[in-house]
């Protein structure tokens, strides 16, 4: 399960792979990591048709048997058949999340006594910006008790079974990767018996085990 991701890129070349029209986002960090529950930037169909990009909650709403007195949310999603989520993977409610690399948790090369170290995954050659394939929702409730009840705009990204790269350290899924314009076009306009032809894993020869991401100065 992906629950760390980095995006390292600029609200310009964001805009331009999703041809958004809009930035009610305000972001334009160098690079930053993102955990669930966190604010990350997506874009998606805004209510006035026009494409855009904002900052969203990571952690879509959990299935009502799931929820006590708070949800922390569902941060990937696997199965699109299920009631709860067929509700959201119409146009309107699909996203894209931007990202440069993705992490999961390598316990073989855990040292005893430490903690256990991520493997960091990115685009093979150069490693451009990348997207997952995502949805979105508004919502109110509880994801911290301390902070009570309120409202959201939440997201999370499909995954799918995982290629021969991710599947020796995670070997359960992996994120649903998308990784040009025409991907980008058909996950935010087309209808779901096309669009989900992209639940897939990404092709072997397009990912590749990288070193964690640099921290700006």
């Amino acid at each position: 399960m992906c629950n760390l991701y980095n995006v390292r890129s600029n609200r310009e070349a964001i805009l331009d792979l999703t041809r958004g029209m809009v930035d009610r986002s305000g972001w334009n960090e160098p690079s930053r990591d993102i955990y669930p529950g966190t604010l990350a930037p997506v874009v998606r169909v805004g209510a006035d048709g026009e494409r855009e990009m904002v900052m969203a909650t990571w952690g879509m709403p959990s299935p009502p048997a799931f929820i006590k007195n708070y949800d922390p949310g569902v941060t990937n999603i696997r199965n699109t058949s299920s009631p709860h989520w067929r509700r959201w993977l119409g146009p309107e409610s699909r996203c894209v999340v931007p990202f440069s690399r993705f992490a999961e948790p390598n316990p073989a090369a855990k040292v005893e006594g430490q903690r256990t170290p991520n493997a960091w995954f990115a685009h093979r050659d150069e490693r451009p910006i990348m997207f997952f394939a995502g949805i979105w929702a508004p919502w109110r409730g509880v994801k911290k008790v301390r902070d009570g009840e309120r409202d959201f705009e939440l997201y999370g990204f499909l995954t799918c079974p995982p290629n021969a790269v991710v599947a020796p350290i995670h070997p359960k899924a992996m994120p649903v990767i998308l990784t040009d314009a025409e991907e980008v076009e058909t996950w935010m306009t087309a209808p779901w018996e096309i669009a989900r032809e992209l639940q897939r894993p990404l092709p072997d020869d397009m990912l590749a085990i990288v070193p964690p991401p640099e921290r700006p100065e």
